[in-house]
């Protein structure tokens, strides 16, 4: 049972870069005399792109074109990610070179472990040294460190509020779909009629009060799953040990589901779509200036939640 990969895995970002020039010029035609390029070409590569994305980006109007609303929300995307380009760039201008970029990261101890590795890597992947410095604690008290100025950045599963005491500002990553698995034999005995087949089956569940736990258990709710909690974790590694073991099945981000199923040796059950995950990196900047939190946010929204599967 292998995991199907969507054309949005394989965004080309040459033509998300020529969709968002089109979109600023307003025609092909002056976005071909900024480019320097010639009309098939860019026609051809938004063509690409629609293909890709499943959906029409453009619509004529008068002798231009005017975005769809789908067009509008990918406009506003890539706004972001090549605005954040830029940012960087010149973040990165006239730093001296050879000395290490110091990124201090605090990590929910509710966000996975592998997650938190895969969006902390492209600050690795610069092209400058990076001294990463990661510590993990609960959230609240890692933006208590982030308002002291002790943390670039806090890694979390959950916005910053308004209650909040820390004046903080969200920069959300991604979202991504959550899928369910198991030891091969036991998701081998509940995979026929799922998820209603979930009804009365070891579970693994996260700490009560996490975002995942509460989203889960509405649902098992609304499907009539009643399951047997065999465990309740905090440590998120920890939990899908027991699940590698066979003790219990076990959601994880649809993200990282390819990361999962070959570390713990786990199989695929099913995917839950309308159950959601997402990420955010916190800070005391309302627009990101370190460079490395600038490419963090960048590939994450770009890469790692671009991702999606098909249904098993």
């Amino acid at each position: 049972m292998g995991a199907g990969v969507s054309g949005l895995e394989w965004l080309n970002y040459h033509h998300l870069l020529y969709f968002w020039v089109v979109a600023k010029e307003g025609s092909i035609a002056r976005a071909c005399e900024r480019l320097h390029l010639a009309q098939p070409t860019i026609s051809g590569q938004l063509k690409q792109l629609e293909e890709a994305l499943g959906e029409k980006l453009f619509l004529k109007a008068g002798r231009g074109l005017a975005l769809t609303d789908v067009g509008l929300t990918v406009f506003q995307y890539a706004d972001e990610i090549f605005g954040l380009g830029a940012e960087l760039r010149e973040v990165l201008k006239g730093r001296p070179r050879g000395r290490p970029i110091r990124l201090v990261v605090g990590i929910s101890d509710l966000v996975p472990k592998m997650i938190a590795y895969r969006i902390l890597q492209p600050a690795l992947a610069l092209g400058e040294p990076v001294q990463l410095v990661c510590e993990e604690d609960s959230t609240e008290r890692l933006l208590t460190e982030l308002a002291e100025h002790r943390l670039d950045m806090v890694l979390a599963d959950e916005p910053i509020t308004g209650m909040a005491r820390t004046k903080a500002f969200n920069h959300l990553l991604g979202t991504c779909g959550v899928t369910l698995f198991g030891a091969a034999q036991l998701a081998k005995q509940y995979r026929k009629g799922f998820p209603e087949s979930l009804d009365g089956a070891p579970f693994l569940l996260p700490a009560k009060g996490s975002g995942m736990r509460r989203a889960l258990e509405r649902w098992m709710e609304e499907y009539h799953i009643r399951p047997t909690v065999a465990g309740e974790f905090k440590d998120s590694a920890l939990l899908k040990a027991f699940g590698q073991a066979g003790v219990g099945l076990f959601a994880g981000p649809t993200a990282i589901e390819d990361e999962i199923r070959s570390h713990y040796h786990t199989v695929v059950l099913g995917r839950v779509p309308t159950v959601t995950e997402s990420f955010y990196a916190i800070s005391v900047e309302r627009r990101v200036k370190h460079p490395a939190v600038a490419a963090i946010c960048a590939a994450a929204r770009g890469q790692l939640f671009a991702a999606s599967h098909s249904s098993v």
